[in-house]
């Protein structure tokens, strides 16, 4: 069932020039991607019956990342292609935030400072693998960025799920050699590990000329104090115990891999001042409660987690990188002896995704139950459907 409200009904009422002038081109054009997914401004097309001659209009998805409409097929795509690169070992989900007194500058410059947080997060988990007390091999990762919380504000951490061990120098698979198999590292000195390599890069880049503070910076001159609270300020690691399979793995990472801000089935109400959603207050035991806000405070919120262009929010570390994934997953495939997985197309992926959404009539006529829609025709965008009739000659039935 369909949500009554959408993010793009907010769009609509309070993307006005005057917030639009606040904000970057880059979120001003998300939103407008946003609000014109399946609509005629983006066009359409047309899929016919072959028995019974039954016409579907459908609009044309944006496609874009941070659309709640558009993340089904895409994020069952990517999990498919986890699918094939899990191997039969224990996994670990790792969670490294950061304080929220580094949320004006996430603001003012997020690009560097996600950076900096993917490259915290990695730096930490080599660290303690390449030690060999802990590990002695090359790990890898899969690291998922959120920026948001439950309300909106943000709140900058990344979802890691890491295997229970690596390659090591002769190729084989090494598992840890320390503790029960219930945590990765010791989670004390990854939060200690994790803070001075962030603030060291951050000063480093703050000196030479890299990043700048925000002329709107709110600690002014007190900048040395601010820095101070930082090295003061105990920083969160978190980490879950090893996943009970490669099909609870599986189902845990497409939580995390394609989720937007806030979904349209979380909007309860929009007026032409406010809007109301739901959210869990996890300091209330995760309790479901509604907050009310302002279109614009709503709005505002909302763009505070829209990525930069081409900015990454889903990376591969170490054995599992783009670049070396291959060769790494097929000795360790080798050293577990378990077998190589034939590699699914780009277009084998998708057919499998949609039989997995839409079940085994993803294709079939929901007139007569026995047909099948084929594509019949396309509109250019911001045309509306033309005469289907005369436009796309459909069978008819017998």
């Amino acid at each position: 069932m369909g949500s009554t409200y959408e993010v793009a009904d907010v769009i609509e009422i309070f993307n006005i020039e005057a917030f639009r002038r606040r904000i970057p081109k880059y979120k001003q054009k998300t939103l407008r991607a946003l609000l014109q997914c399946r609509t005629s401004a983006l066009g359409g097309h047309v899929d016919g019956c072959d028995k019974c001659g039954y016409i579907k209009i459908s609009y044309n998805s944006c496609r874009n990342r941070h659309c709640p409409k558009c993340q089904g097929i895409s994020k069952e795509m990517w999990t498919i292609q986890r699918e094939q690169e899990m191997l039969p070992v224990s996994y670990f989900h790792v969670v490294f935030t950061i304080p929220h007194e580094l949320n004006h500058l996430c603001m003012f410059n997020p690009r560097f400072m996600y950076n900096l947080l993917f490259e915290s997060a990695w730096y930490v988990l080599q660290k303690f693998a390449a030690d060999p007390g802990w590990l002695g091999a090359r790990s890898g990762a899969t690291m998922v960025l959120h920026t948001w919380g439950q309300n909106l504000q943000l709140h900058p951490h990344v979802h890691c799920i890491v295997p229970s061990g690596g390659l090591n120098l002769e190729g084989n698979w090494q598992r840890p050699k320390r503790g029960n198999h219930k945590f990765l590292y010791p989670i004390l000195a990854m939060n200690k590990v994790f803070k001075a390599y962030f603030l060291k890069i951050l000063r480093l880049s703050l000196k030479g000329g890299e990043l700048r503070l925000p002329e709107n910076f709110p600690h002014g001159q007190r900048y040395y104090e601010w820095k101070e609270l930082l090295y003061k300020k105990q920083w969160v690691v978190y980490a879950k115990p090893p996943f009970g399979g490669i099909k609870n793995v599986i189902k845990y990472l497409a939580r995390y891999s394609h989720r937007v801000a806030i979904t349209n089935h979380r909007i309860k109400l929009v007026t032409k001042t406010q809007v109301s959603f739901v959210y869990k207050d996890y300091k209330d035991g995760a309790k479901s409660k509604l907050m009310t806000l302002k279109g614009s405070g709503f709005l505002n919120r909302f763009c505070l987690h829209i990525m930069p262009p081409k900015f990454r929010k889903i990376r591969h570390y170490g054995i599992l990188a783009n670049a070396s994934k291959k060769k790494s997953l097929q000795l360790a495939r080798t050293s577990l002896k378990t077998i190589q997985l034939i590699a699914l197309t780009k277009e084998q992926r998708r057919a499998l995704a949609k039989q997995r959404i839409f079940g085994d009539k993803v294709n079939m006529c929901p007139c007569c139950g026995k047909g099948i829609l084929t594509a019949k025709g396309i509109w250019p965008k911001n045309k509306d459907p033309p005469n289907l009739i005369s436009a796309w000659p459909i069978n008819q039935k017998p």
